[in-house]
């Protein structure tokens, strides 16, 4: 089912019978349609969203993830350096910044569907490209237009699924997705592992290129965010929406439950972009921006640069991906807990103590040199660092938004993340040729402790709340 486009005669029979003009809709029915939007049923159509969007976050993270392994090749085998592999990385998180602030424009103005769409695309032209490119120049280009869809899948997967489920299991949900989207990681890595050393990194491109337009094909039936709808005020379109889902769950024999508590909470006006800089959003805005800038600079830095310290090191390619991909296995891992734990523990406390294990962990790390000891810390850091991806990148910086909003917020929070890591890779660099490793991780630990800090003062809780 498409929302704006293809539809089955029984998803047509529906939008017929519930189509009402917007002008038609009394206080009492908005009141009513909220409630119903608040508690969408989980049908066949609720994991369908959930399965597409998950493709597409696995396509998004194993993209991100084979850079570590195809750029330790890369200067292993002289057709690249340090310093191009910093403008390689600098230049995703270039595309990555553009595609977050223009996907929340895009998201917030024309809908989800459409930002969702468009960010696939680019992305899989630009990545089976990438599997011819000549000279590590033009990958560099490449890159830079993979990283604008990069960009746009992560600001609009996390929060897509956000206004689907139901408030009370948001963080289950949300956090499920986290957990399977974080199997890129170590996918990524096993697959570096395996194809990078005997077939040539190339083919690490071709598959994300030609699996993301198998995804992108699929996915232009999932329907638009009845929530967005109604944020919008398009109250029939979102009815047509709420209605398949209720007639899904009544042909299984459930009954949808419309709770009555807590609703008007959707403003039903176009958003201003300068509301979040306004007094009441301002600090929301300053801790999303800053603790996305500290999750992005911690992950990305290990992640990016632990296969090229190996090799470095003296280590073979072959080892340093097969390490790494160990390593990594600690990405689904934290997910998990963070999925499993959010919804009981909240999301405000769990951010904070994951920064500060990550910290400390970070600096035992700087002064390991045996694999066994490398391995077990650097397996507990990802831990700690894809809790923090769970539960503050996927799940509470997008809950910090009003829906009008939301996409704009999440972006701008996104695109603030990527100026860090822009910047992050040649400064990785410098320190590691001048100052050496245990410098690297002592800068971002303190920068991690100062943004648990902020989060302690400025961060609401936001567990189980309805949606605005």
């Amino acid at each position: 089912m498409n929302a704006e486009g293809v539809a089955s005669s029984e998803e047509l029979r529906i939008r017929q019978k519930n189509y009402v003009p917007e002008e038609h809709y009394t206080e009492k029915q908005r009141q009513e349609l909220e409630a119903r939007i608040n508690n969408l049923p989980v049908t066949k159509t609720m994991y369908r969203i959930f399965t597409l969007i998950t493709l597409g976050m696995l396509l998004d993270g194993f993209d991100v993830y084979l850079a570590g392994g195809v750029l330790g090749q890369l200067v292993q085998t002289g057709w690249s350096s340090l310093a191009l592999n910093a403008t390689f990385i600098s230049t995703t998180f270039i595309g990555l910044f553009f595609g977050s602030v223009i996907t929340g424009f895009v998201g917030d103005w024309k809908g989800r569907q459409v930002a969702y769409q468009i960010n696939l695309f680019i992305f899989g032209i630009a990545s089976l490209a990438s599997f011819f490119a000549p000279n590590m120049t033009t990958l560099i280009i490449l890159r830079g237009i993979s990283g604008i869809g990069l960009g746009a899948e992560i600001v609009t997967g996390f929060a897509l699924l956000g206004e689907f489920v139901p408030a009370g299991s948001r963080g289950k949900w949300v956090g499920s997705l986290s957990v399977l989207a974080n199997c890129s990681a170590p996918i990524a890595t096993f697959l570096g592992f395996l194809i990078i050393p005997s077939i040539g990194w190339r083919w690490m491109f071709a598959i994300a290129g030609i699996i993301s337009l198998i995804v992108w094909y699929f996915r232009r039936s999932l329907p638009e965010s009845p929530r967005w709808y109604f944020s919008q005020g398009k109250f029939s379109k979102a009815e047509q929406i709420v209605s398949i889902f209720e007639a899904e769950a009544r042909e299984k024999g459930i009954q949808p439950k419309h709770s009555s508590q807590q609703v008007n909470q959707i403003v039903t006006k176009h958003g201003s972009y300068n509301e979040l800089f306004s007094k009441n959003a301002i600090r929301k805005t300053i801790l999303g921006c800053m603790i996305l800038a500290a999750i992005n600079a911690a992950a990305y830095t290990f992640v990016t640069w632990v296969p090229t310290l190996l090799v470095n090191s003296g280590i073979t390619i072959s080892k340093s991906l097969g390490y790494t991909a160990l390593m990594m296995i600690g990405a689904p891992v934290g997910a998990f807990i963070g999925r499993i734990t959010v919804d009981r523990i909240g999301r405000k406390w769990m951010i904070v103590g994951a920064f500060m294990m990550t910290a400390l962990l970070g600096y035992i790390y700087a002064f390991q040199n045996q694999p066994t000891m490398i391995m077990t810390i650097g397996f507990l850091m990802t831990i700690c660092l894809y809790i923090l991806m769970a539960v503050g990148l996927s799940i509470y910086v997008p809950e910090l938004f009003s829906t009008r909003l939301r996409m704009r917020g999440n972006g701008t929070a996104q695109a603030v993340g990527r100026l860090f890591t822009i910047v992050t890779p040649y400064a990785v660099a410098w320190l590691l040729m001048y100052q050496g490793i245990l410098a690297v991780f002592v800068i971002i630990g303190v920068f991690l402790a100062i943004v648990a800090g902020l989060t302690i003062v400025w961060g609401p809780e936001t567990k189980q709340q309805i949606l605005k």
